[in-house]
């Protein structure tokens, strides 16, 4: 397409973005992830290997079009799979459409921010105790904070809706087992108060639940201590 740069060879690679957001995100929130440093104030365009991009991509809740592009394909393929191979756990009659295509505008790629500026809400209230966030197999954690003999792993969500606090409940005891340190405390982070029968589902596991109640006020409601003792056995022997 172009004559080959005296100094930079070829243009064999040309990119073109699928979408674009305009996202304002502090310098600080990416120092927090895994693999980047306290004031690497970098400018313009900055190439990022493999590990350091998916940690961008996680860390920052992006979801990203070619990611929803692929769950759509795997959902199709299994679907007709099931399909052809004539198995269903339904009458076929009761099946209208065997399966979904997907398309979305590439002007819409999320970028969710509502976790991030609830983390950053509730670690104004935490009185200049050090956080941090961790790597670990199972993802990369929202808050991981250390006082004294208490190591506590915190996971936000944006949304105090049933579905979210299952989502909260499985990526915390996920994360759990893999604490550098043994994790003495569980917590899910919420918007505004979960349903009285979900706080009871995350107590159950011994999970504290912590939400949003008025301005930047945040109520705890601490699982009950047998129950937490009893399953940080189980995250510890996971």
């Amino acid at each position: 397409m172009w004559d080959p740069h005296p100094d930079r060879g070829s243009w064999r690679n040309v990119y073109s973005l699928l979408s674009f957001q305009p996202t304002e995100i502090p310098y600080a929130e990416i120092w927090d992830l895994p693999g980047f440093n306290p004031g690497d104030n970098f400018m313009g365009m900055r190439f990022l290997d493999e590990e350091k991009g998916a940690a961008i991509i996680e860390g920052l809740g992006i979801e990203t079009l070619t990611s929803l592009t692929e769950a759509a394909r795997q959902e199709q393929q299994v679907t007709a799979t099931l399909t052809d191979s004539g198995t269903l756990v339904i009458d076929p009659e009761a099946v209208n459409v065997t399966h979904t295509s997907y398309s979305r505008s590439g002007g819409t790629t999320l970028v969710h921010r509502a976790e991030a500026l609830l983390v950053q809400h509730y670690r104004a209230t935490l009185d200049g105790t050090e956080t941090r966030r961790i790597r670990t197999p199972a993802g990369i954690t929202d808050l991981y904070v250390v006082t004294g003999d208490r190591v506590e792993i915190i996971e936000a969500k944006r949304s105090a809706s049933h579905a979210f606090v299952r989502q909260a409940l499985g990526q915390l005891l996920d994360y759990a087992p893999h604490s550098p340190i043994q994790a003495t405390l569980l917590t899910a982070l919420f918007p505004s108060r979960p349903a009285e029968a979900d706080i009871r589902l995350l107590h159950r596991y011994g999970i504290d639940c912590v939400y949003q109640n008025d301005g930047d006020a945040f109520l705890r409601r601490p699982a009950p201590t047998s129950r937490r003792d009893h399953m940080m056995q189980i995250w510890a022997s996971l």
